[in-house]
């Protein structure tokens, strides 16, 4: 009989039965499911992270561009508003030629002035239309001076444009200035 339990034995150990009592893993499966729980919480926890990073990244590539598209349309701003004054010079000698009567010098700065002109309208420069007999609005005219109303209708409103208003794209660069009757 000895011998058959020494061969069960051995038979036993053969098959990859430990001696009992004997636990390979020294976790219970309640331990186990708790690690695999705090693993996944982790991973949760690092994806949120992911998630709220992109999400983010996004925002600043999307502020960025928006800026810079900003920038770009009104990137030549100093520049236009520096010509301004020219372009009120070209007027007022249009204004001075056309009195004169001289026809060639007449045209030939009316060329050099629409072709300065149309450069700056192409770069996004508009022009504010005001006439006289518009009703006045302190938001996009500049009032130099009031004087008495010529006549009853232009009571508060533009009676004179002194100087072109601009804008470039949306924002307005230079306000007309006029003058208001009162």
């Amino acid at each position: 009989m000895e011998q058959e339990e020494q061969a069960t034995a051995q038979q036993n150990t053969s098959e990859g039965d430990t001696p009992a009592g004997d636990t390979s893993s020294n976790e219970s499966p309640q331990e186990e499911l708790t690690e695999v729980e705090a693993l996944e919480a982790s991973l949760k926890e690092e994806k949120d992270k992911f998630l709220r990073l992109f999400a983010e990244f996004e925002n600043y590539k999307k502020r960025t561009n928006r800026e810079r598209m900003e920038l770009f349309k009104t990137a030549g701003q100093e520049v236009i508003t520096a010509l301004l004054p020219v372009m009120d010079d070209f007027d007022r000698a249009m204004r001075e030629l056309d009195r004169s009567g001289n026809e060639e010098l007449f045209t030939g700065v009316e060329l050099i002035r629409n072709k300065f002109r149309d450069t700056l309208f192409n770069k996004g420069l508009s022009l504010i239309e005001v006439d006289a007999g518009d009703a006045f609005d302190a938001e996009v005219h500049e009032a130099v001076t009031q004087i008495p109303a010529p006549d009853k209708k232009l009571k508060g409103k533009i009676v004179d444009v002194i100087e072109k208003g601009y804008k470039l794209g949306d924002r307005v660069i230079r306000h007309p200035k006029v003058v208001v009757g009162n």
